[in-house]
């Protein structure tokens, strides 16, 4: 349920209507819009309908709201989320971009990576050092060791870093290294881990399941809010369907779908999203004509040798390219690279 306050409605009487519905035992997030505040009150239904909330002082009118997702939906909070990581701001006109290697692989390696995306104009380092992988054979990472490798880079470059959270357990250590975490595919219904990840309060990067529905993937996002992490991002990461040319089929219609049912900011991913390097670009493209917040590219100094994903890993010629066709997209849609 959302409480809707007059746009009259005194800083006075907003407290005391939050003081009131946490007394009942419930639980708020407020929303602060330019002409009014809005109150989403989480917890039992029996203790909501308990409350006289549309007879308190400066309330305009209580609202259910229907959806399973309450506090990720654009009913709770009308106007778009910007996050603020470390001063790069995510959502709203802003575009970031996100690039370098899928793992750690070595230290010089991700140096060279570090500076060639850093170079050609990206905000944000990722890179795996907890690899989950699909064959227990493949490599898995370097895990802490590639958390410092990545810490590192991030002192030399000033790049922010995001990097993926496989369990419960590695939380708080990836925590101790990098500015957002991501959770995975693999792991987008992994609950506890989304409400650990919640209970962290780090930016989060919630990619989309590879088989997940878009009611699904809100879903998941509502457990990281609702544990009070606000700073959640989406990241449509491509999906399996009957195709097998590309590695998956990158659903672009969800930015759309995303951006009218969530008011979190999307990022999309073409290289896993399609599996192919010659896709990427002309991809990365069609997600920012289609209102992407941000894109996440993997970028390889010699994708021929990379340990994970090299087929569809951009040259830094590549990405350079990218990154200056990119910018004309973003401009035409009154976009600004961050």
């Amino acid at each position: 349920m959302i409480i809707v306050m007059s746009p009259a409605a005194t800083q006075k009487e907003i407290d005391s209507v939050v003081t009131r519905v946490t007394g009942a035992g419930l639980r708020v997030h407020l929303s602060e819009g330019k002409l009014r505040t809005i109150i989403g009150l989480i917890g039992e239904k029996k203790l909501m309908a308990q409350l006289p909330l549309e007879a308190m002082a400066g309330v305009e009118k209580a609202i259910s709201v229907t959806a399973g997702y309450k506090l990720v939906s654009r009913e709770v909070k009308s106007e778009d989320t910007v996050i603020n990581i470390g001063g790069v701001l995510v959502g709203g006109t802003n575009l970031v971009v996100m690039a370098g290697p899928c793992a750690v692989e070595s230290r010089e390696q991700l140096l060279e990576s570090a500076k060639i995306v850093k170079e050609a104009g990206a905000q944000f380092l990722r890179g795996g050092a907890y690899k989950p992988r699909t064959s227990p054979y493949s490599f898995q990472g370097l895990e802490e060791k590639g958390l410092k490798m990545l810490a590192e880079a991030r002192e030399v470059t000033g790049l922010k870093v995001v990097t993926e959270v496989v369990d419960i357990q590695s939380v708080s250590v990836v925590s101790a290294y990098a500015d957002v975490l991501q959770i995975g595919a693999r792991n987008m219904q992994n609950f506890q881990l989304l409400k650990a990840v919640g209970k962290s309060g780090m930016p989060v990067l919630l990619k989309r399941g590879m088989a997940a529905t878009i009611n699904e993937w809100l879903h998941a996002a509502e457990y990281i809010l609702s544990e009070g992490n606000f700073n959640v991002m989406f990241c449509e990461r491509g999906i399996r369907t009957f195709e097998d040319y590309t590695r998956n089929t990158l659903d672009l219609s969800a930015v759309a779908a995303l951006k009218d049912l969530s008011h979190l900011p999307v990022i999309v991913d073409p290289s896993h999203g399609t599996g192919v390097w010659k896709l990427v670009r002309p991809m990365a493209k069609a997600a920012v004509a289609s209102g992407a917040d941000g894109l996440m590219i993997e970028v390889h100094p010699n994708p021929a040798e990379a340990l994970s994903d090299g087929s569809q890993s951009l040259t830094p010629a590549n990405f350079q390219a990218l990154m200056n066709e990119v910018g004309i997209i973003a401009a035409a849609v009154g976009r600004k690279m961050a």
